[in-house]
C-alpha cells in the first residue's frame, strides 16, 4: 500500500515520510493536520460513520496558547488580553468548524471564560463577587470592555460536509 501510495506522489514531487506515514485501520483512528478520523457507532443505532473532530493534541495547543496570555500581567486593560485572544479563537474554530467540534467548541469557550475571569480577578483582588460582576461584566457573565467583547467559541456552529462520493477524484484511477 506504502508503495502505490509513493508511485502516485512521486509524478507530484513529493515523497512518503517513513517516520510519520503508518497505515491504520478506520476504527482504531488516526491524527491528520490536527483531525482526529476514526470511525464510530453511531448513538442509538448500529450503523458506523466515519468522524472528524479536532486531535486532543490541537485542542492542547490552542489551551496552552490560551493560558500563555491569560498569564500576562494585569497592568492591562481587558481589551488587551481579549485582542490577543479573540482572533486566536475565531480562527481555530473556523478551521474546525467542518467537523465533529461543538463539545471541543463548548470545552474551549468554558476554559477561555474561566482563564479570563480568572485573570480579571487578580486585576481587582479586593471586589466581592457582586461589585466584580457589576465592574468587569457588563453583558451579564460575559466578559467585555468597550466595544470589545470576548469571542464565544461554543456560539459557532459545525456545518458537516455533504457526502460527495464519486465526485472527488482519485489519483488510482488514472494510476491503473
Amino acid at each position: 500500500m506504502r508503495s502505490e501510495g509513493a508511485a502516485v506522489l512521486a509524478p507530484r514531487g513529493l515523497r512518503l515520510s517513513e517516520a510519520k506515514t503508518r497505515v491504520a485501520h478506520i476504527d482504531e483512528g488516526f491524527d491528520f493536520l490536527g483531525w482526529r478520523i476514526q470511525r464510530h457507532q453511531r448513538r442509538g443505532g448500529t450503523k458506523r460513520y466515519v468522524y472528524t473532530y479536532p486531535s486532543k493534541k490541537a485542542l492542547a495547543s490552542i489551551v496552552a496558547k490560551v493560558r500563555t496570555i491569560t498569564r500576562q500581567g494585569t497592568n492591562l486593560p481587558l481589551s488587551a488580553p481579549l485582542y490577543r485572544l479573540n482572533p486566536l479563537l475565531r480562527g481555530w474554530t473556523n478551521y474546525f468548524r467542518p467537523g465533529v467540534s461543538s463539545k471541543a467548541f463548548s470545552y474551549l469557550s468554558h476554559f477561555t471564560w474561566h482563564r479570563v475571569i480568572r485573570w480579571l480577578r487578580r486585576k481587582h483582588p479586593g471586589l466581592n463577587w457582586k461589585q466584580f460582576r457589576r465592574r468587569c461584566l457588563p453583558l451579564g457573565w460575559w466578559p467585555a470592555e468597550g466595544q470589545v467583547t470576548l469571542f464565544n467559541p461554543a456560539a459557532v456552529s459545525t456545518t458537516r460536509y455533504r457526502y460527495r462520493g464519486a465526485a472527488i477524484p482519485t489519483p488510482w484511477s488514472s494510476a491503473a
